[in-house]
C-alpha cells in the first residue's frame, strides 16, 4: 500500500534528469569508442544504450 500524498513513481522532472543523464553517458561511451575504432556507427549505438540505461536505471532520490 502506498501512503498518502506519496506519488508511486519518480516525478516528471526527475525522469527526465535521469534520461538526459543516461544520454550524455552514452555520447560520451560512443563518442570515445568512435575515436578509438574510427567507426563513426559507434555514437549512435553509444546513444541508444544512454537511453536504454536512463530509462532502466533506479530513479534519483528526491
Amino acid at each position: 500500500m502506498s501512503k498518502p500524498g506519496k506519488s508511486d513513481g519518480p516525478s516528471p522532472q526527475a525522469r527526465r534528469k535521469q534520461i538526459i543523464v543516461g544520454l550524455v553517458m552514452g555520447a560520451v561511451i560512443g563518442i570515445i569508442i568512435s575515436a578509438l575504432t574510427q567507426f563513426w556507427l559507434w555514437l549512435p549505438a553509444g546513444l541508444a544504450l544512454g537511453l536504454a540505461t536512463g530509462a532502466i536505471m533506479k530513479p534519483p532520490a528526491e
